[in-house]
């Protein structure tokens, strides 16, 4: 039974409020036509549409003001289902095994997920989107991260792709005479300096250039950052192509060099010796406690909270933020550009006309009006405007109980959208910039969409086997010649075969 709708008309007028949310009667015409199939066939009243999305935090009450203002201007009915996160997985595999699906479904990758899609369950997308202003707007690299055997079936949630860069004390770098490093050689001399020289001027040798956690070499994830040191001296990003293979990061020169580096560091005590065990939020402890020089496990855009969180301990603290540069400038590793995605199955989206206006919905919510909505809330209550035509949020904590849900489950922009820009002070809109500029210079992981048997059956136990030799490395358990033996015993393990079968699958989509 569908809920009531009062009060939709007078919340939607509220969303139009704000700056470039100022409404004609031809964008309100657009908007409906669009829904109601301007771009998908023909429909008359709102299109019913079901979500299923992972739980963020609290799940907004039903029938909230974001929904019905969404509602309103899309011309649609929404049914979201908020499945708790610890329990997403599971319930997943029930509504894919049962073919019980909501129209969009929000899906990550993993086996389940490729599998699905293998099996044909879900539309094949790609061919329409150059049909949906908004949709065929991003950058490639959004889709491309998301392709199953070279074609897309689903729609992300957007997420900045060069979002590394390096948080520094730049009050310490001024005072030591240092600067961003760029060399293998610069990273070794600033964690040096900053160790002996005592730039908190307590006497006691407690500074860290920086400080590692145990996440520093992960296989999976872009961002770590024995990954982002190892592609900005030129090596791949996780997977990169060589001599026409696809080959591991870690069988590659610069990749090798720099885990040299922390072996060195680690002899000579210049990182902290618990590395291995760290928590990230140990990590973060200690920079917070003012106790570190570089902040290694951020993005760029957080530099501002990094300087906020660290000045309750040293109000005079001033952080910067700079790219990643290496010998050959700026040099990051590409990040997947998305937090899931929706993907639309067979078995609930009935033809080829629901399936267009579905992705006319989505379409819509990449617009101004909407874009606002899902990223700064409703003028007057989650934020106001400033002179400058910003938005300035009201009650920070209103916004993440209402409106972050939609914001963290629906597709939108955080900062380079269309919306409403929020106002940001200068180290804000620097992180920004960096992580704008990197977009130039990001290196993707050719292997991301790749597919291998053989490393799905076995990468769990393959990632472990070179994680703990990485590790052992650096702590001087193993020397040179042992760090290249268990590089071979990987490869005996199975390694060899997903080169094998990435390599063939990268050829086959590149034909």
């Amino acid at each position: 039974m569908k809920r009531k709708r009062q009060g939709a008309a007078l919340l939607l007028s509220m969303v139009l409020t704000a700056g470039s949310l100022a409404g004609c009667s031809s964008d309100q015409t657009a908007a409906k036509d669009s829904a109601n199939g301007a771009k998908g066939g023909a429909g008359d009243g709102p299109l019913e549409i079901t979500i299923g999305t992972p739980q963020v935090g609290e799940a907004p009450k039903a029938d909230s003001e974001i929904e019905r203002a969404i509602e309103q201007y899309t011309n649609s009915r929404l049914e979201i289902q908020w499945i708790p996160t610890a329990a997403f997985e599971d319930k997943k595999n029930v509504m894919i095994a049962s073919g019980d699906m909501p129209k969009a479904f929000k899906l990550t990758f993993n086996a389940t997920t490729l599998s699905a899609i293998q099996s044909g369950l879900f539309w094949e997308i790609g061919p329409y989107l150059k049909d949906y202003k908004n949709l065929a707007e991003p950058n490639p690299m959004h889709y491309d991260n998301i392709k199953v055997d070279g074609k897309l079936y689903g729609l992300p949630l957007y997420r900045d792709i060069g979002r590394a860069g390096i948080t520094h004390r730049k009050d310490w770098f001024d005072a030591l005479g240092l600067k961003a490093p760029v060399t293998i050689d610069d990273w070794y001399q600033m964690m040096k300096t900053v160790a002996e020289k005592d730039p908190d001027k307590n006497g006691q040798a407690d500074t860290y250039g920086m400080f590692l956690d145990k996440s520093y070499n992960d296989p999976v994830a872009s961002s770590a950052f024995l990954t982002r040191l190892a592609v900005a001296q030129g090596a791949p990003n996780k997977w990169g192509l060589v001599d026409g293979k696809v080959i591991p990061e870690f069988m590659t020169a610069p990749y090798q060099d720099s885990l040299k580096l922390l072996r060195r560091l680690y002899a000579e005590k210049l990182i902290n010796q618990d590395f291995s065990v760290v928590q990230a939020a140990d990590a973060d402890n200690k920079w917070n406690a003012g106790k570190v020089a570089i902040r290694v496990n951020t993005v760029a855009s957080a530099a501002a909270t990094s300087a906020n969180n660290l000045k309750k301990a040293v109000p005079d603290a001033v952080v910067d933020v700079v790219p990643f540069a290496g010998p050959g400038g700026n040099r990051v590793p590409a990040e997947p550009g998305n937090n899931g995605f929706f993907v639309f199955p067979k078995s609930s989206v009935k033809s080829e006309e629901e399936l267009k206006r579905l992705l006319a919905f989505f379409d819509k919510l990449l617009e101004p009006e909407m874009s606002t909505l899902l990223t700064r809330g409703l003028e007057g209550k989650h934020f106001k405007k400033t002179d400058d035509g910003k938005a300035e949020f009201l009650d920070l904590n209103l916004f993440n109980l209402e409106v972050k849900p939609f914001r963290d489950s629906l597709p939108s922009f955080e900062v380079t959208g269309k919306g409403l820009p929020l106002k940001l002070d200068a180290l804000q809109e620097k992180g920004w910039k960096v992580i704008s500029d990197n977009l130039k210079n990001v290196v993707p992981n050719v292997a991301l969409t790749l597919n291998s048997k053989t490393y799905v059956e076995n990468g769990s136990e393959l990632d472990t086997h070179i994680r703990d030799a990485q590790t052992k490395f650096i702590m001087g358990k193993l020397d040179e010649a042992g760090f290249q033996a268990e590089i071979e015993a990987w490869r005996k393990m199975g390694g060899d075969k997903v080169i094998e079968e990435f390599t063939a699958e990268y050829a086959k989509q590149k034909k």
